[in-house]
C-alpha cells in the first residue's frame, strides 16, 4: 500500500491534502474506490471527479478539487500512466524452464528467465536476463531476445530476427518472416531474394497478430519506443523511427521510411518507397502513393492523401457546392497523371484510354447529386462545352 505523499514524491507532484491517504490503485471515475487514483486534464471532467468514490486526484496546476487530495502535475493524463506503473508493478518473474519445452544445446539462455510451456528455442538463438516467453512461442535458429522482454502466447521470431530490450510481443506477433517480392519473368512469378534483417529496438511494443517482415537485401528497422497496434503489416526494408506510434489495420509497403514520432492513425495505406519525416500526422484511413514525400510536421488524411488544412476539397456538403475538380483529381493521382487546368485542351484527350476510371468517378458524382449533393462547375467543363468524347 502506497500513499498519497509518497506518490507526489514519485511524480515530482505538489499535494494538497491528506498525505497520509493510502492509495493501492488505478480507475475511471465512475468505477474508482476510496484508495483509487483518478486524474483530470480538463474543466469540463471536474463534476465527474467531485462525484467520484475517490479521495485523490491528478490534476494541472492550479485546478481545485473541493474535499479531494490533489496532487498537481503538468500533465495529468501522463503522470496518471507513471502512476499505474508504480502501483501496480508486473509481479515478480518466476523463473523455470518448462519440462514441455525444447531448447536446443546450442542455444544461450541467461540466468532468471522464464520458459513457457512447448516453447521451442532453436540452435543458436539467445534470451537475456528477465525475459519471458508464454507457451508456444518460437524462436528461431540465431535469433536474438534482448533483457527484461515480454512474449505472449504464440509468438514467432523467425532466424536471425533480434528484438532489443524490454520489448513486449503480444499474441500471434510474427517477426522476420519472408517479404513479399516478386520478379515476373519466363512466364512466372520468382521470388526475390529475401535474405536480409530485422531488429526491433529497445521499449518497442507490438500488438496481437502484427507482423514486421525481414528486409530482402537490406534491413527492417523497429526504432526504440515504437508503439505497434493489432493487426499490422509492415513490409520489407521498412524503417520505423523513435517514439512513432502505427494504429491497427495500417500497412506500410516495402522501402518506405518513416520519421520520429510521426503518428499513423488506423487503416492507412503507405505504398512503397515513400518517406512520412519526423512529426508528421496521417489521419485515419489515409492513403499515401507510390514514392510520395510527407513532411515533417503536416497532418494529411484522405486518398490520396492531401494536408487536412483543405478538408472542403474532399468533403460533402448536402445542399452546398462539391468541386468537380477533385474527382479528376483523384482519377489522374490513381494513374499517376499530371492534372492540367480545366481550360487546356490536353486535360480532356490525356483520359480517353481512361474512360473507365473516369466514368466511375463521374457516376460516383451524379450518385451524389441525386441525393442533393451538386458539383460545382460541371457544365462549364471543357469536354462538355466541345462536344469531346471520353
Amino acid at each position: 500500500m502506497r500513499t498519497a505523499n509518497e506518490l507526489a514524491e514519485f511524480l515530482g507532484a505538489t499535494i494538497l491534502g491528506n498525505g497520509n491517504l493510502p492509495l493501492s490503485g488505478v480507475a475511471n471515475p465512475d468505477a474508482a474506490r476510496a484508495e483509487d487514483l483518478i486524474y483530470v486534464d480538463s474543466p469540463r471532467h471536474l463534476e465527474r471527479a467531485a462525484g467520484s468514490e475517490a479521495l485523490c486526484v491528478l490534476v494541472p496546476a492550479g485546478m481545485e478539487l473541493a474535499g479531494k487530495t490533489t496532487l498537481e502535475v503538468k500533465s495529468p493524463k501522463f503522470a496518471f500512466a507513471k502512476a499505474a506503473a508504480w502501483l501496480l508493478p508486473r509481479p515478480a518473474l518466476r523463473a523455470e524452464i518448462h519440462p514441455t519445452a525444447i531448447v536446443a544445446n546450442s542455444a544461450r539462455l541467461s540466468a532468471g528467465i522464464r520458459i513457457g510451456p512447448y516453447v521451442v528455442i532453436e540452435d543458436e538463438a539467445e534470451i537475456g536476463h528477465g525475459s519471458e516467453l508464454d507457451a508456444f512461442c518460437f524462436i528461431g535458429r540465431g535469433a536474438k531476445v534482448g533483457r527484461d522482454c515480454r512474449l505472449h502466447p504464440r509468438v514467432t521470431l523467425y532466424a536471425g530476427a533480434t528484438i532489443k530490450d524490454r520489448v513486449e510481443l503480444h499474441s500471434g506477433v510474427v517477426i522476420g518472416a519472408d517479404g513479399f517480392g516478386y520478379v515476373f519473368g519466363e512466364g512466372r512469378q520468382v521470388k526475390f531474394p529475401q535474405v536480409g534483417r530485422v531488429e526491433v529496438g529497445d521499449d518497442v511494443e507490438i500488438g496481437c497478430n502484427s507482423c514486421v517482415d525481414r528486409g530482402s537485401l537490406d534491413a527492417t528497422e523497429i526504432a526504440a519506443g515504437v508503439k505497434i497496434d493489432n493487426l499490422v503489416q509492415i513490409a520489407h526494408n521498412v524503417k520505423i523511427g523513435e517514439n512513432s506510434v502505427v494504429a491497427a489495420q495500417v500497412g506500410i509497403s516495402g522501402s518506405t521510411s518513416i520519421g520520429d514520432s510521426v503518428m499513423i492513425g488506423g487503416q492507412v495505406g503507405i505504398a512503397d518507397h515513400c518517406t512520412v519525416e519526423n512529426g508528421a500526422i496521417l489521419g485515419a484511413q489515409a492513403g499515401i502513393p507510390t514514392g510520395k514525400t510527407i513532411r515533417g510536421g503536416d497532418m494529411v488524411w484522405g486518398t490520396p492523401a492531401r494536408p487536412i488544412e483543405r478538408p472542403a476539397r474532399g468533403t460533402f456538403r448536402r445542399g452546398g457546392d462539391f468541386p468537380g475538380k477533385l474527382i479528376d483529381e483523384t482519377a489522374a493521382a490513381v494513374h499517376g497523371l499530371s492534372v492540367r487546368g480545366r481550360d487546356d485542351p490536353v486535360y480532356c484527350r490525356d483520359r480517353r484510354g481512361r474512360r473507365l476510371v473516369v466514368a466511375l468517378f463521374q457516376g460516383l458524382a451524379g450518385l451524389f447529386a441525386a441525393s442533393g449533393l451538386r458539383a460545382a462547375g460541371d457544365d462549364a467543363h471543357p469536354c462538355r462545352r466541345r462536344g469531346a468524347a471520353w
